[in-house]
């Protein structure tokens, strides 16, 4: 049997998530919540881990304490053939200061890889929805003898600026990284379109160490990933391509196959969450060949009370998580995470409430994000008139969307 390549994954998580603002006001966007059950990083960990790559490292910076605590409870692999997810944080082996970027992070952190002595390194974002087996991409990466594979999905030409942007010759070798272009030629079967970056690279060890040594000697270099280390091998003939639409993930139907979806604005998660619960949703949370993992709450089964008119405990066209209370609320096209209590009259709509939020006697909520222990008051209005929404001091998305930090007061 052919000795299998020893592979170490790492997981960039230091994301402040601006544009999340204010779901990221208290943690790490990687550990922002998401479908209910899950955080953003559980789907970057779990496509490793179902791959077959449980060595794990997990960079992070920002506000880290509700990643790390939940990498601590949730990511806990068998010791026995020594695999692990571990958080590390900045330990400034170079100095008093934080990572100065994605490359500078794995600079800081060199002593991990020379540690664990990989053959190749997976080095992955953890803040996008997607599903794909990563051991089909470390397989064309050996294959190709490259110094780093890019993974890469086609998106709209007019969404080209908001990703890394790789042209490519017919053999898949990159000729051109441009990083967040303005204006940029479409694909030549497919003009309207372009090979967006996903953040996912597989390198070949030696070229990454070597690629971040000489990144960090640069006092011009933005210490980016894709901006400088894969610009810079793209110039020596050292990158290729990936294409995600050949990425075949056991259960994955026609549907959902090559489904990715960044979720860095606010508008953007909304709509991912929204299509969770669409009647036959793109990306599908109940494939259980390929299961999205994360900690499971000790909390009872959900519970809809109530059978009267005007008190009665619906859910509609929603998720419903462990403890959520239905106390005659009604509730349409919604996710309501663990612990969730709606009281009676009251009517959720369009809306995604977090943990422990509670929606009072007759209070209305309509496309809405409510964060962590939020309590709305009785016969309250969120999302019914926006510009009293704006007044009282609650984010509106540019899409229409009302979103409540975790804990915030909102008055009676």
């Amino acid at each position: 049997m052919a000795k299998q390549p020893h592979v170490l994954g790492v997981v960039l998580a230091g994301g402040e998530g601006k544009r999340l603002w204010p779901l990221t006001r208290d943690r790490a966007k990687p550990a922002v919540p998401f479908g209910g059950n899950y955080r953003l990083v559980d789907f970057a960990l779990s496509n490793l881990v179902n791959g077959g790559y449980r060595r794990i490292a997990v960079l992070t910076q920002y506000k880290s304490h509700s990643l790390d605590r939940h990498i601590a409870q949730t990511w806990r692999l068998s010791p026995i053939f020594n695999n692990y997810v571990m958080s590390v944080p900045a330990q400034m082996r170079h100095g008093k200061r934080w990572f100065e970027g994605s490359a500078d992070a794995i600079f800081q952190n060199l002593n991990l890889i020379q540690d664990e002595g990989p053959d190749y390194i997976c080095v992955f974002g953890s803040d996008h929805i997607y599903r794909m087996d990563p051991s089909q991409m470390v397989e064309q990466h050996i294959e190709s003898g490259a110094g780093v594979t890019v993974a890469a999905i086609r998106v709209p030409r007019a969404e080209a600026s908001r990703f890394g942007v790789v042209d490519a010759d017919s053999q898949g070798r990159i000729r051109e990284f441009h990083e967040k272009p303005r204006d940029i030629h479409g694909l030549a079967d497919s003009p309207d379109e372009v090979l967006a970056s996903m953040g996912n690279y597989v390198f070949s060890t030696k070229t990454l160490v070597s690629a971040v040594q000489q990144d960090a000697l640069d006092k011009d270099s933005e210490h980016d990933m894709g901006g400088n280390i894969v610009t810079n091998l793209v110039r020596s003939g050292q990158a290729w391509v990936y294409d995600f639409s050949r990425n075949k993930v056991p259960g994955a139907t026609p549907r959902d196959a090559g489904y990715w979806r960044d979720v860095g604005t606010l508008d953007s998660y909304y709509e991912s969450n929204m299509d969770l619960i669409s009647v036959h949703p793109i990306f599908n949370l109940y494939n259980l060949e390929w299961p999205i993992h994360s900690g499971l709450s000790m909390l009872p089964p959900a519970k809809f009370v109530f059978d009267e008119d005007g008190r009665r405990g619906t859910a509609i066209d929603s998720m419903v998580c462990a403890g959520v209370i239905l106390s005659g609320g009604s509730v349409k096209g919604s996710i309501l995470s663990s612990g969730v209590h709606v009281h009676a009259g009251a009517q959720v709509e369009s809306s995604v409430l977090m943990a422990g939020v509670d929606i009072g006697r007759g209070a209305i909520v309509r496309r809405a994000i409510i964060d962590k222990n939020v309590r709305v008051p009785p016969n309250a209005r969120i999302g019914v008139d926006l510009e009293h929404d704006r007044a009282r001091g609650f984010t509106i998305s540019e899409g229409g969307v009302v979103v409540i930090g975790k804990g915030d007061t909102i008055p009676e």
